[in-house]
């Protein structure tokens, strides 16, 4: 038998000669310059498909400057928040035609963080979305020059796009004091999360708005375990409701209570944050805020595709997505959290 003779990948000449047009076109289409007919731009990406081409991203950085890729500083992402946000960012900026790579770094350690901004910035990434949930993210990329357009998330008020956490917050304890609640715990996230701190203000804002006591603050740390460890603290408290800050927390903490022999909700009401998939099948199904992860992605990507001067015209661009549009326009509102009431809370018992 012969052994035959692996085929070189199709390149720029082999499209422009297919389509009937010039190397040059075959360049303004992939570099999605303006100035190219739409049945000539029709013509050269009917030709790439045929013949299984691919850019080069490399190639494409030496003649533009723009690799056409997101940089994505994640830390904490094991939280479900940070990792809604990474798969809904994936999926935007796919959609606008752009990847992302990643870089992981512990949030509590500035030399990691550091390590990982100087990753992105050797891929020559276009722009970066930077979960900063500690506000010590924050001052590293205040002592850096990154020279890259930079949009930050998960930063509560110091985001530059964000859920509302103090209007969520609000919700959940207007949710527990509407059903005749008076005596309202809060299981709070960890002290150093910027989140935490804004849902925490938001939780003694709306209790002081109605008049009502300021209610006991218990330490969790995100985890179903800090919940359930919450238990006899929250019980001692003599609280008939309690917002955690977030879901997992009240899972463990609805476990812990039954442990307890407390009854949820007939003798302590509970309103979670985040609307995880477990809260609709818990039991009872939980009462929580949601937050619109997949609306915080596409207006963080089409920041940075603007700011990066490489968002391209035409269908499947970041510039014709209404989210691109509303940023493009300097639209930066805080995005309002929606309550999902279920069954976890119900009027305090006599």
């Amino acid at each position: 038998m012969s052994e035959s003779k692996p085929q070189r990948a199709a390149g720029v000449r082999e499209v422009a000669a297919l389509a009937g047009v010039s190397r040059q076109t075959v360049s303004r289409v992939l570099n999605d310059h303006p100035d190219v007919a739409p049945d000539t731009h029709a013509r050269v990406v009917a030709a790439m498909e045929e013949l299984g081409y691919r850019m080069n991203n490399a190639a494409r950085a030496l003649g533009t400057h723009r690799t056409r890729t997101i940089g994505v500083l994640a830390s904490d992402a094991l939280q479900y928040g940070p990792s809604r946000s990474m798969a809904a960012i994936e999926a935007s900026a796919r959609e606008a035609g752009y990847w992302i790579t990643a870089a992981f770094a512990d949030s509590g350690d500035e030399a990691s963080v550091r390590d990982a901004i100087e990753h992105l910035r050797a891929q020559s990434v276009d722009g970066m979305i930077v979960f900063a949930p500690h506000a010590r993210t924050l001052d590293v990329l205040d002592a850096l020059r990154i020279g890259t357009p930079v949009v930050i998330l998960h930063a509560a008020e110091r985001a530059d796009f964000s859920v509302d956490q103090r209007a969520g917050a609000r919700l959940a304890v207007a949710t527990l004091a509407d059903a005749g609640h008076e005596r309202i715990a809060h299981l709070a996230g960890p002290a150093d999360w910027l989140e935490a701190e804004a849902r925490a203000a938001g939780f003694a804002e709306e209790l002081a708005a109605r008049g009502l006591p300021a209610g006991a603050v218990f330490a969790g740390d995100w985890s179903p375990r800090s919940g359930h460890e919450a238990a006899a603290a929250v019980i001692a408290s003599r609280a008939t409701a309690v917002f955690a800050a977030n879901d997992q927390m009240a899972l463990g903490l609805i476990g812990g209570l039954r442990a307890a022999g407390v009854d949820v909700p007939a003798q302590l009401s509970i309103v979670g944050f985040d609307d995880v998939p477990e809260a609709a099948y818990a039991w009872p199904p939980l009462t929580t805020v949601r937050q619109d992860f997949e609306e915080l992605a596409r207006r963080a990507v089409a920041q940075v595709i603007a700011q990066s001067g490489s968002g391209a015209p035409g269908a499947g661009s970041a510039g014709a997505s209404g989210a691109s549009a509303a940023v493009v326009s300097g639209s930066t509102d805080p995005i309002a959290p929606v309550l999902v009431a279920r069954d976890s809370v119900v009027p305090p018992s006599a």
